[in-house]
């Protein structure tokens, strides 16, 4: 049998899952009660893809809505912070960046369970491989150009202006999270990999300088965007969890990753390694780099070799930390345990990386 692929897998919705499930009818009232125009009956499905904060569509008689929550039960410090997203969706909506109309934010347990927001459900096109299966390579390259733009868009916001001068720190950002994510990733251990250990010592000794500090994503990827249905256009940008102030190349080269990705571990379906990019019609990953410089006045992007161990270290961690919920019975996505066999493909690719910026064994 054919293994599904990631866009089968991710697609669409489902029937809400017994632990994530909730009473209806009272979140149905609580709604009508503050959305204008909301009306009942509510039908809600639960979407397939996304491992961190639940997610659903809300399903009315005129209008479809988007619910995400904080998972139930054991939860470690300072995840799934829902709050956050709705309020830098709420920032950034009166811009004209594309995101989802916020509607509200619910902190009152008592309504599903844990704290959630609803935002519209935006009508487009999701991918979840990077090489756009079924498209043409003029298609292609115009929806590469459309994430770079919309990255450095977001770059390029004045945080301070739009309300957001409490988001996050501007200094030390990368020390910051490498702090982070390794308390995450201990907390979350379910074996020792070498890699870790060693990155976890190398990366703080190393951090290159901030030399700007802007709104980042934390997580911006081909498939946690929404494209037009028929335009090579970015419609809504989904998944700030993992957004503050920060190292805005930092976020950057996280998005490079997918030029970057090992294919072993089930890291496959996302990669771009041994693809013919020219044939696909997909910018290489220094015509893209040249083409966000550009965008953001910048001379040039440096300290690759550091921002891509950091990364893939950055990225392990957060895998791991799924992990760590399917033991705690916390997970989200039903293919969260598979990540269990990416953790140390992308442990090895970090540590690579860290050797190529200097690193000894």
């Amino acid at each position: 049998m054919t293994e599904p692929s990631r866009q089968e897998r991710f697609s669409g919705t489902k029937d809400v899952a017994a632990t994530l499930s909730f009473d209806v009818e009272r979140l149905a009232a609580y709604l009508a009660a503050r959305i204008e125009g909301f009306q009942k009956p509510l039908t809600v499905r639960q979407f397939k893809g996304g491992q961190s904060n639940p997610t659903y569509q809300l399903i009315t008689p005129n209008h479809k809505y988007v619910l995400r929550r904080k998972p139930p039960g054991k939860l470690l410090p300072s995840a799934h912070a829902v709050d956050r997203e709705f309020k830098i969706i709420a920032a950034l909506h009166p811009t004209g960046f594309p995101v989802a109309r916020p509607r509200l934010l619910c902190e009152d347990d008592s309504i599903i369970g844990t704290t959630f927001y609803v935002m519209d459900f935006v009508e487009g096109r999701i991918y979840w491989e990077g090489t756009l299966p079924g498209l043409e390579p003029k298609e292609r390259r115009a929806i590469y150009d459309a994430m770079n733009q919309t990255l450095a868009r977001l770059h390029g916001i004045d945080y301070a202006a739009i309300g957001l001068c409490d988001y996050g720190k501007p200094g030390n950002y990368i020390a910051r999270q490498i702090a982070r994510w390794s308390k995450q990733y201990q907390a979350s251990e379910t074996e020792p990999i070498s890699e870790m250990i060693k990155l976890s010592e190398w990366l703080p000794a190393h951090v290159p300088p901030d030399e700007r500090a802007s709104i980042v994503h934390g997580d911006f990827r081909i498939d946690n965007m929404i494209l037009h249905p028929r335009e090579p256009r970015v419609l809504a940008v989904l998944d700030w969890e993992l957004s503050t102030i920060g190292d805005p190349l930092a976020d950057f080269t996280y998005h490079l990753m997918q030029w970057q990705m090992p294919a072993t571990g089930g890291l496959a379906s996302g990669s771009l390694l041994g693809h013919d990019l020219h044939a696909l019609g997909i910018p290489t990953i220094e015509e893209y780099t040249a083409t966000y410089c550009l965008r953001t006045g910048r001379p040039a992007a440096p300290n690759m070799d550091y921002y891509a161990a950091y990364n893939f270290f950055r990225l392990a961690a957060i895998l791991q930390g799924i992990i760590g919920r399917v033991r705690d019975g916390t997970a989200a996505n039903a293919n969260a345990a598979q990540n269990a066999a990416a953790v140390r493909p992308l442990a090895e690719r970090a540590w690579y990386f860290a050797r190529q910026a200097g690193a000894e064994n």
